[in-house]
Formats: structure tokens, sequence, C-alpha cells
């Protein structure tokens, strides 16, 4: 499995202009030969969920508006899979933080709403609910896992993923804070014996700087790939061997004891009840 995420910032209200901009990175990434690309989280619209104005509930699309039809056309045209996260307008009352899975025929075959929509530093509850499953798709033989950003901080996310099989997850993301990728990225990776890829945005949209530092992490916990702090395009081939060796060198999925864990899906205020 060969993997291209792109790195990129997003201009204020001008979405046409960074629906192109994405396209023209991929049509770079292209040459590589990747199965899949990657975008970040609202790739298509500067991060609107630093300020609280309803007026950004325009930049709601639906699968069928133009990010995703541009999208679309795209990877019909290099025959490539591409995971590109927008806000989705679903109906009236129904919003969400969706990655969009579109396979080499331009067809969307899933999709992954984001279950933790954050509200530490940025306002997107306000604008979105959350999702209420996790999903593993299967591309090219793999089985792919889908989170978003701020789920990466609940452990329970990357593993239901790995629970259902998931061999690779990827990550969108839209943050300006990444001091403890280094630490936890791998964690996530090495906790579950799974590939990372962290596709994040950079440079400043409004009032928030966003360090990029997009990652790839393989099973062990090894950073084989990293960005910096500009827009580039990172690539890296995964090795399906080392999610089973990293299995057979630390078997804890065999060693869970489910039945104990009952406390972790449970109310606070029910807690005292188990």
């Amino acid at each position: 499995m060969r993997i291209s995420l792109i790195q990129m910032n997003s201009k204020e209200g001008d979405r046409d202009f960074n629906v192109e901009k994405a396209c023209l990175r991929a049509q770079e990434a292209i040459s590589d030969h990747p199965d899949i690309i990657v975008l970040p989280e609202f790739f298509n619209t500067e991060y609107f969920p630093q300020y609280r104005d309803y007026k950004y509930m325009e930049y709601a699309e639906r699968d069928d508006g133009y990010t995703i039809s541009r999208v679309r056309e795209l990877s019909k045209k290099y025959s490539v899979h591409i995971i590109a996260t927008i806000y989705e307008r679903e109906g009236p009352a129904f919003y969400y933080d969706t990655a969009m899975i579109i396979n080499p025929e331009g067809k969307i075959i899933g999709k992954y709403r984001k279950v933790h929509p954050s509200a530490v530093k940025s306002l997107e509850k306000i604008y979105f609910k959350g999702g209420s499953s996790f999903f593993v798709f299967v591309i090219n033989g793999w089985k792919v896992g889908i989170a978003i950003c701020y789920d990466w901080r609940f452990p329970e996310s990357i593993r239901c993923l790995a629970l259902q099989g998931a061999e690779l997850v990827v990550i969108p993301f839209a943050t300006s804070t990444i001091d403890m990728w280094p630490k936890a990225m791998p964690t996530r990776a090495w906790e579950n014996g799974l590939y990372i890829a962290a596709c994040n945005k950079v440079g400043q949209e409004g009032d928030w700087n966003f360090p990029g530092g997009s990652m790839i992490v393989d099973p062990e916990g090894n950073i084989v790939k990293s960005a910096g702090n500009k827009e580039e395009i990172i690539m890296a081939d995964l090795d399906l061997s080392l999610v089973y060796q990293a299995h057979v060198k630390s078997p804890t999925f065999r060693d869970r004891r489910p039945e104990v864990y009952k406390m972790i899906s449970t109310f606070e205020e029910e807690i005292d009840s188990l």
C-alpha cells in the first residue's frame, strides 16, 4: 500500500480556490502512484470553528456539492482512492464533520462522521453533531479505519477500529497543537499494532496558526515519514506483514479481558452501580 498525505493551507472565504489547490496538489502526488491520497480536515475552507458565527453554516455542503463532485472527478481521472473531509450538510438539522472515501471509479464508497466534535479550544459543537459509529473500509485489500482530529485524544476510538481488524488508520486533522504527536501517534500505532497516517493543515488561517507536522507511523511505533511546517506532500510504502508481526510480538489482543472493562463504556453517574 502506498499512501500520500497532502499538507496544505486553506484560503479564507474561497472554497473554489481551495478545492482547485487541493486538486493540483493531488495531481502532484499522482506521480508517485499512490493507492490512497489523504486531504486535511476542512481542506476546502479555512478552519472556521475558531469563531462563533452562524454564517459559517453556509459553508456546509452535501455529498453531491461542488467540493466532493470535483474530488470524485479527480479520483476517476487518475484511478486513485481519495479521502476528503468536509463540513457536510445531510439535512436541515443534521450537520457533520465527514470524511468521504472515494474510489478510483469516482464513487463514494463510505463515510465516517467525526464522533468527538471538539469544544476545548474550538467551537465545533456549535456547528455540527457527532457521528455514532467507527467503521473499517477495505481499500486494495487493506482494512482501513478513519478517525478525525480530536478523536485521537480518545484511545477508545483507535481501539474500536483495531478490534474491527483495521491495519491502517487515517486521521485528517485541523489542529494548531501537535506538541504531543511525536509521542502520542507512535503510542496509538504501537498499542494497536497498526499504521497511522495523520494529515494536518499548515500555516495561518484566521487567528490560528497550523504547524503541519503530518506523519506516517508504522505498527511498531516508528515514524517512517514526517512533514515540517510548510505545504508539502509526504508519501510512504506500507508493509502489511509488519501489522501481523506486531501482533505476534505483542499479542495483547489475545490477552484482552473485555468482561472487566465495563467501566470504560459506562456513564460516570452509573459507575458505582457496576
